[in-house]
């Protein structure tokens, strides 16, 4: 494949980098990667060792203690760099996404812009890492804030955006003075091997060391355990389950590590009687069915006012019945295929859950076969069914393109109470044209969610905005406004440029 070599990929490629260097031997397992467009096989990559894991962990160590010490412009115009080379390989590298991926080719390329604009956004921020000044109580002495960079930044990402979130916490973190080591999904790993690549030569033309950028390709059950439960590592984002997030939560609090979790969604729009149905109806169908509904940010209740409940339902039974299925390389395109047969199957196994449970299929259902389908048996219809909140299958994420629809009656709070009754906090929205109940929506009393939309979808963050998540959702905060200040340290510096020495709270202490 073109787009392979372009990128730099081989048919073998070795799974380990310190930026420049490479590393990996055959004598460990080989991933076989197969694309879920077609089955095709695109690679293989030979996964990490002990050995390589701590080769990765040297050079990180080592180089944050001179990197630490660059001035934040000057990183911040390695990143600027980094975000012109992306640029240049746009296309291929959006290509590949979803190949690798299966999101649709629009959406890869929109990945890949995600990423440049984090570059964007990082180079900005790296004149901007403010501290503040406070007024002291004791005369003649200055009390501030500031921050210092804080070590090495663990990174485990996953399939479904393998390389966007990857950027939203490697970009800050390198302009903070920070270095970084990734473990990509392995489902996923030729698209951080391309990424890899971008980021060595970019390396090797400012005559950096190696180490600020560290790669390793391997299990979560062995390289991402490894990752947690290093002490070398003072704040890891991990992407992923609930199931993953707890048990990196609680290895690394126990070694008193730092983490943001970005883990599990179930996320919710609501529609009120005074909603914009042309405007809703399009926002809906894509938060509901892009990626295939395959985004932390999908939406996956749909809480309907009883007025118009009816309405609502046939006019999406109507989209849903004209999106068209296929390769996502094919713009004509809308839904392209779930990441493997696993998730196939996930997939249906929710759907008999939610039949035994009392809900019903409204559309949608099936796995397609046939010419274009049947090479990779990942493309399934989106579905629509009507459920209610308390259905078990309703209360959990599945990762796959199922919308349920879920009737309200009375007034906004009873919504509300319904949105918020999963154990998820991550996105929710809420379309309506009346003010006071999108004021209320957002309000303490509203969504409980890290995000909160009126008039938009649940999906589609702009890169500008924090990202993340409340309750089983996981915590923390990654890309935009003050994000950046996770992967510092922050310190409170007291100067007395005085002769005597007040103490605060007016103690007294004369000896």
């Amino acid at each position: 494949m073109d787009i392979l070599k372009n990128l730099g990929i081989k048919k073998k490629n070795r799974g380990t980098s310190t930026g420049i260097n490479w590393f990996g031997s055959s004598d460990n397992k080989e991933l076989h990667i197969c694309s879920p467009v077609d089955g095709s096989s695109l690679a293989t990559v030979y996964q990490a060792t002990e050995e390589n894991y701590q080769t990765c962990m040297a050079a990180a160590r080592k180089t944050f203690l001179q990197w630490r010490t660059v001035p934040p412009p000057q990183r911040g115009e390695v990143v600027r760099q980094i975000g012109d080379a992306l640029r240049a390989k746009k296309q291929p590298l959006g290509t590949l996404v979803s190949w690798e991926m299966g999101k649709s080719l629009q959406e890869g390329l929109g990945e890949v812009q995600e990423m440049i604009d984090i570059c964007d956004f990082a180079v900005g921020q790296s004149r901007q890492l403010y501290g503040y000044t406070m007024a002291s109580e004791r005369p003649q002495h200055r009390l501030y804030d500031q921050y210092h960079p804080l070590g090495v930044v663990g990174i485990i990402s996953a399939f479904n955006f393998p390389v966007a979130v990857w950027a939203w916490n490697a970009m800050l973190a390198v302009v903070c003075g920070d270095t970084t080591i990734w473990k990509p999904s392995s489902r996923t790993p030729l698209t951080a091997l391309a990424v890899q690549v971008i980021l060595s030569d970019v390396l090797f033309t400012n005559n950096l060391p190696d180490g600020i950028f560290n790669l390793i390709i391997g299990s979560g059950s062995t390289i991402g355990e490894r990752m947690i439960e290093d002490k070398n590592i003072p704040i890891i984002s991990v992407t992923g389950s609930t199931k993953v997030g707890r048990n990196a939560a609680e290895k690394v609090a126990s070694r008193f590590g730092r983490c943001i979790l970005e883990l599990g969604g179930n996320n919710a729009i609501i529609l009120t009687p005074e909603a914009n149905l042309k405007l809703a109806i399009p926002a809906i169908v894509f938060s509901a069915v892009g990626t295939a509904g395959q985004r932390c940010t999908t939406t996956r209740r749909l809480i309907v006012h009883e007025q118009i409940y009816e309405n609502v339902k046939a006019a999406l039974i109507s989209a849903y019945r004209s999106l068209k299925i296929g390769s996502p390389l094919s713009e004509k395109n809308h839904v392209g295929p779930l990441i493997n047969i696993e998730a196939v199957e996930a997939y249906h196994t929710a759907l008999e859950s939610l039949q035994n449970q009392g809900g019903t299929i409204a559309a949608g259902g099936l796995t397609l076969k046939g010419p274009g389908y049947d090479e990779s048996g990942c493309y399934v219809e989106p579905v629509l069914a009507e459920a209610e909140n308390s259905y078990p299958i309703v209360q959990q994420e599945t990762f796959a393109p199922i919308l349920y629809l879920i009737k309200y009656e009375g007034g906004l709070e009873n919504a509300i109470a319904l949105q918020n009754d999963v154990v998820q906090g991550l996105s929710s929205s809420i379309f309506t044209d009346n003010l006071q109940e999108a004021e209320r929506f957002l309000s303490a009393a509203g969504s409980d969610c890290g995000i909160a939309n009126v008039n938009i979808g649940t999906s589609g963050a702009e890169i500008g905005g924090a990202f993340g998540g409340e309750k089983d959702t996981g915590g923390g905060r990654e890309s935009g406004s003050d994000a950046w200040k996770g992967y510092m340290r922050r310190q409170t510096n007291t100067i007395n440029y005085g002769t005597s020495l007040p103490l605060a709270q007016g103690i007294k202490f004369d000896i």
